[in-house]
């Protein structure tokens, strides 16, 4: 489980996130909506250690791990999809997905099946260049780089950005695979508003770096919704 308390973050003399207290519960998905620029993948960036906060605090299963370096966080359950995808484009596939194996012990060293049952398209390509997938087939393998490192918490970052339609429904079916699986917590930033809605046990919207509506979707009301994120 994730909870973070008034999170606060600057670049130089700017400040980016403002007092950003979330929570993130193991087996829900939990979104973070709104336009571009308003502090959503910085959020995800101080949360996978990339950038330190400059106040709050950040929790991860009961533990105080607020600007934990990266390599540690990860060691700890945090995996992170950036957007963009970063996949190593003269790494093979099976390569690409082996660089997840840094934080886990000898003995977890290994590409689990269930890789292949949720990616199979991954399967037929274990030689081929990262750089030589599409951006959807680009997409699967970081998802799958970062199921590798077992995480509890997983940070998704615009999975379906620059994405053809089927492999968004494909995406889409195995987050909510993952949810019902009840091991992880995770975090799906997103600005394509009926994706992110259609998974989202627990909805934020942000504007300026700031969190501006936070609500259970059970009880969301998708007009005001719409209206906070700018859709």
């Amino acid at each position: 489980m994730l909870i973070t308390e008034s999170l606060t973050l600057h670049y130089g003399s700017s400040q980016i996130l403002h007092g950003i207290s979330v929570r993130a519960e193991l087996g829900e998905v939990t979104c973070v909506m709104g336009s571009n620029g308003v502090g959503k993948t910085s959020l995800l960036r101080l949360l996978s250690g990339t950038h330190p906060s400059t106040g709050g605090r950040y929790l991860l299963n009961g533990s105080d791990v607020t600007n934990s370096p990266p390599n540690a966080l990860a060691k700890a359950g945090v995996a992170y999809v950036p957007q963009g995808r970063f996949i190593f484009p003269m790494l093979t596939v099976s390569e690409n997905m082996e660089t997840g194996f840094a934080c886990l012990t000898p003995r977890d060293r290994f590409i689990p099946e269930e890789i292949y049952t949720l990616f199979p398209v991954l399967k037929t390509m274990l030689d081929r260049r990262g750089g030589d997938l599409s951006g959807g087939q680009q997409q699967q393998l970081a998802i799958a780089r970062a199921l590798i490192t077992k995480p509890t918490l997983l940070l998704l970052d615009e999975p379906t950005e620059g994405i053809q339609p089927n492999i968004i429904t494909h995406i889409g079916e195995v987050i909510s695979h993952l949810r019902q699986q009840k091991k992880m917590a995770i975090v799906l930033v997103e600005q394509y508003f009926d994706f992110a809605f259609g998974l989202a046990d627990q909805i934020y919207a942000m504007t300026r770096g700031k969190i501006v509506y936070d609500c259970r979707k059970s009880k969301a009301n998708k007009t005001k919704l719409r209206s906070s994120v700018g859709v």
